[in-house]
């Protein structure tokens, strides 16, 4: 009784703060979604062991309180579902909290929220505006989580259920390594970007070929038991994992001699599980990767691993589209070379793009951008959406793009589908503010549709250069 009691007032004291503001001063901190971000020792001391015991339980007092509301007491505290957004928002208190935890701890913590279900859910319905099908798929909306976030896959079904439109995991490699050495994550904060040097930390296809394989089990019980009860007029949109559409992206090992052989594996072992795959060969962290993203390399790479995902049996689907990530530091020549080898193999899309190595005007002054590795975030939106332009008029609009780099606001995603992107994923702005900008991001992008007299997101794709 004393629990439900406390709850009751946890409730109403978060509702009355969020509808009051009392969280915006919070707005621009690193949020409950916390990427692994090494703190810099000179703008952050280092915390006490005591200290951190308390941040720590007080952000897990925040979380499973949020969870308690948006769970147990959901359904007779939200009489409307419109009345739920309030919960995203209530998510910018621990924003702060977070920002004191050692970063990679605090990365840790959101993934095992989310994988435990302790972060809020959307029931709201996307605006019909942003639903789409691309190979054969319908997403209720197009903006995605890229991967980095949940290597391991472990936070699967709460992160769709932030309402992305899709969710990439990985990169996973065939075999477990532990990425490079620590600190290897860097905010640039004032200029709302990341330097990251993880180098495909990951657990291995064995541990998240399990993982996955239990997820889809759910699913296929969750879609047997609710064959009966469902309305005739119901529309079921979403993939393998449950609502929404999941990517898998795939990498090699960093010792390995034999790349191909490692996506090869990584097919055989995950592409069951994928609604689409993704042959990551634009990491600037592991060495010789971008090698492989010339023409020859390229074309032999895509070949073999197309056979070794069409020599597997597949239902009435098919298997899953087969799509390569692509590096922005490229010359006109190279996605010269990689715009022929798209249409020649007739790739099923190209995520446009991965992490820079370049260093942009607008974060030279800052000491970090000297740390070694991909920069991310806002800095990179320019440079990624003009290669993103010009990969959509080389390979003419025939083959889907998704467009990755510095999205923070619905009017960049929006550009981003103007230059060419049929999808969208977000990450660095996703780190810094959290759940609360995925609704937000959503209805922005519905308002530019709507603004120009688009109907549909399919509309607006290269509208700017068709």
């Amino acid at each position: 009784m004393a629990v439900r009691v406390s709850s009751k007032i946890w409730r109403e004291y978060l509702f009355n703060k969020v509808k009051s503001g009392g969280f915006g001063a919070t707005r621009h901190c690193s949020s409950a979604a916390q990427t692994p971000i090494a703190p810099l020792p000179k703008k952050i001391p280092h915390s006490s062991k005591k200290g951190r015991l308390f941040t720590g339980t007080a952000i897990g007092l925040l979380i499973a309180g949020g969870a308690y509301v948006s769970t147990a007491d959901e359904a007779t505290f939200c009489l409307e579902v419109s009345e739920c957004g309030w919960l995203f928002s209530a998510t910018k208190l621990v924003n702060p909290l977070f920002a004191l935890l050692d970063a990679e701890v605090a990365h840790r913590l959101a993934v095992s929220a989310a994988a435990r279900g302790l972060v809020p859910r959307e029931k709201r319905p996307d605006p019909s505006i942003l639903g789409l099908e691309v190979w054969g798929r319908k997403f209720s909306n197009p903006i995605g989580l890229a991967a980095g976030f949940d290597k391991n896959a472990e936070a699967v079904e709460g992160l769709l259920g932030l309402g992305f439109g899709f969710v990439e995991v990985g990169s996973v490699t065939p075999v477990p390594q532990e990425g490079n050495p620590k600190p290897r994550i860097f905010r640039l904060r004032q200029e709302g970007a990341i330097i990251n040097r993880c180098g495909f930390n990951s657990e291995g296809i064995f541990a998240v070929a399990k993982r996955l394989g239990v997820q889809h089990g759910k699913r296929k019980l969750a879609e047997t038991s609710s064959t009966s009860s469902s309305s005739n007029d119901e529309v079921k949109q979403g993939g393998k994992a449950g609502p929404g559409i999941l990517g898998v992206n795939i990498g090699k090992n960093k010792t390995s001699e034999d790349a191909a052989a490692d996506y090869v594996q990584g097919v055989h072992s995950l592409s069951q599980y994928a609604d689409y795959l993704v042959i990551n060969v634009s990491s600037p962290n592991t060495p010789g990767l971008r090698m492989l993203q010339g023409r020859k390399q390229l074309k032999d790479l895509v070949k073999k691993i197309q056979a070794a995902r069409d020599e597997m049996q597949w239902g009435e689907e098919g298997p899953p589209p087969l799509l390569v990530k692509i590096a922005p530091d490229l010359s006109k020549e190279d996605l010269e070379d990689i715009a022929a080898v798209a249409l020649a193999l007739r790739l099923d899309g190209l995520i446009i793009s991965n992490t820079t190595i370049s260093r942009p005007d607008s974060v030279r002054q800052n000491p970090v951008a000297e740390e070694s590795g991909g920069l991310s975030g806002k800095p990179l939106f320019n440079l990624s959406t003009n290669i993103l332009k010009e990969t959509y008029i080389l390979t003419r609009g025939r083959i889907p793009l998704i467009g990755c780099g510095g999205i923070s606001s619905g009017e960049d995603a929006y550009k981003k589908i103007r230059a060419g992107a049929t999808l969208v994923q977000l990450y660095t702005q996703f780190a810094y503010e959290g759940p609360a900008l995925i609704p937000r991001i959503k209805a922005e992008l519905a308002e530019c549709l709507e603004r120009d007299g688009f109907k549909t997101v399919q509309e607006a794709v290269g509208a700017d250069y068709r």
